[in-house]
């Protein structure tokens, strides 16, 4: 008690407060920064959620689309006797109109097997990140096939 009372205690205490205020607003600083951090895993899971939402709706429509392509045969081949086939100005008529109600899509590629009973229909579509508005647009892409089968009880599909 007296130390601090004599002629060196006034330094002392002078000493003990520049110390105590050295450390004032580390607290909020190390708040701030956690807090930008987790602003930007939120934006980070927001986005990538809708990329993904994306790109299981692009994934269902071109599948659909192929579905719905898949079903347009070639009826003079079926007729004339040469097999089951698609007719592939058809299937590319068809598979553009269901994509237009599927969200104004379109197709960006139509491919046929060479035998012509297998339809792979590849869509894009644009996804804008809501919250990093700076990545830039992006193109999500998705992909569907299907086989053409036929048979009257049971599917054949040779």
């Amino acid at each position: 008690m007296t130390l601090m009372t004599g002629i060196g205690g006034g330094r002392l205490r002078a000493r003990l407060r520049r110390r105590s205020r050295g450390d004032r607003g580390a607290v909020s600083l190390f708040v701030a920064l956690c807090a930008g951090g987790l602003v930007v895993v939120i934006a980070l899971v927001i986005d990538v959620g809708g990329r993904l939402r994306v790109a299981e709706r692009t994934d269902a429509c071109a599948q659909e689309a192929a579905r719905v392509g898949g079903q347009q045969l070639d009826q003079a081949a079926v007729l004339q006797g040469r097999g089951v086939k698609v007719q592939q100005e058809y299937v590319r008529q068809a598979a553009n109109a269901y994509l237009t109600v599927c969200g104004g899509l379109s197709a960006g590629d139509i491919a046929f097997s060479d035998d012509g009973r297998i339809v792979t229909v590849t869509v894009q579509a644009p996804f804008q990140p809501v919250l990093l508005a700076g990545l830039g647009k992006r193109m999500v892409t998705g992909k569907g096939s299907a086989t053409l089968v036929h048979g009257v009880e049971k599917a054949e599909t040779d």
